[in-house]
């Protein structure tokens, strides 16, 4: 019997033309087994301008590009608030779709994604890049497998400053950073039952999202988390938290940090580029489209999506109420 062919590479098609997409792309160029079709954005100037330089078609709706049988994924880049509306119609044209996160603005509307993709009998993964670096899955393995003890703390730390013009664009640190900060920490030990938060804006001075945030957690399982979330300065010091989450254990630790891979190049919000978090979607959309091909599960579900965003939520009432707030029980 002659070997089978090998399937050809999956169709993906892009909603949205902002600066991650520009990283999408490239995880898309780099993965063998996926190809980009084309993209539409609202602003349809911007989408060809992108379009282009990916080598890649427009589309002139989104009811073009989800009626084109070439396309068979879907990567909703857009902003949060649209999340939703685009996600919901891929799957119900009967797309697979990849989420950027944070996945949606509610609760109840990363709910209705999951329901639908099951319904559809269809993937629908969060864009929860972080923890598809090597470093995070072998800290996972650590842990599961107990050679770091006892879990003690676990820090997961942000501090990027970003341009006013650029973070006017996001919807404050809390929810555009923190959700990277609390799926990571529900990978890694599970999850918290009591959080404490604080923010501020010291930086800028024509928005009024915040540009950092603190919280302190304390697991289910017993060990306290902190993080910090910050736009509003870079760490200059010799071992910088630009990004770090560090676990500490009664018998060991382990640490993963952006600064432990740096190229002296520009990138979209600083003057060197992090090749940990371009390799981090590199990974993510490989790993999509296997999960696409029901040649893997996916690291993080719709459902842990749905425990992050109750971490959220549990923080901006801290914020907002000045005091810990207990989440409730799943």
């Amino acid at each position: 019997m002659p070997p089978l062919s090998p399937p050809s590479p999956l169709g993906i098609a892009f909603f949205g033309a902002g600066d991650v997409s520009e990283h999408h792309a490239e995880a898309v160029r780099r993965c063998a087994d996926a190809r980009l079709v084309g993209l539409w954005n609202r602003t349809p100037g911007r989408g060809k301008e992108k379009a282009d330089s990916f080598g890649c078609r427009t589309y002139d709706s989104p009811e073009e590009l989800l009626a084109d049988p070439a396309v068979e994924a879907v990567s909703v880049l857009t902003n949060l608030e649209t999340h939703l509306e685009y996600a919901t119609r891929a799957l119900d044209a009967g797309k697979h779709v990849l989420v950027e996160k944070p996945v949606g603005v509610t609760v109840s509307e990363i709910e209705t994604m999951r329901d639908l993709a099951r319904q559809e009998g269809a993937t629908c993964m969060p864009g929860h890049n972080y923890i598809y670096e090597d470093s995070i899955i072998r800290s996972r393995s650590l842990i599961d497998e107990g050679d770091l003890g006892r879990l003690v703390a676990i820090y997961v730390m942000y501090h990027i400053h970003h341009p006013e013009e650029v973070a006017a664009r996001y919807p404050g640190v809390i929810r555009q950073i923190l959700t990277h900060n609390t799926y990571v920490l529900l990978y890694l030990a599970g999850r918290p039952k009591q959080v404490s938060a604080m923010k501020a804006t010291l930086h800028y001075d024509t928005i009024p999202q915040e540009d950092i945030a603190i919280v302190n957690l304390k697991m289910e399982n017993g060990a306290l988390a902190h993080f910090c979330a910050s736009f509003a300065a870079d760490d200059h010091s010799a071992d910088p938290w630009t990004v770090i989450v560090k676990v500490i254990g009664t018998r060991g630790s382990t640490r993963y940090s952006y600064r432990d891979w740096v190229e002296l190049k520009p990138a979209v919000v600083h003057s060197q580029t992090y090749t940990a978090y371009r390799g981090s979607i590199i990974n993510e959309v490989a790993h999509f489209v296997n999960v696409c091909r029901n040649q893997a599960e996916p690291l993080s579900t719709l459902d842990d999506a749905i425990a992050a965003q109750h971490v959220i939520e549990a923080i901006e009432q801290s914020v907002k109420e000045q005091k810990t707030i207990t989440l409730p029980t799943p």
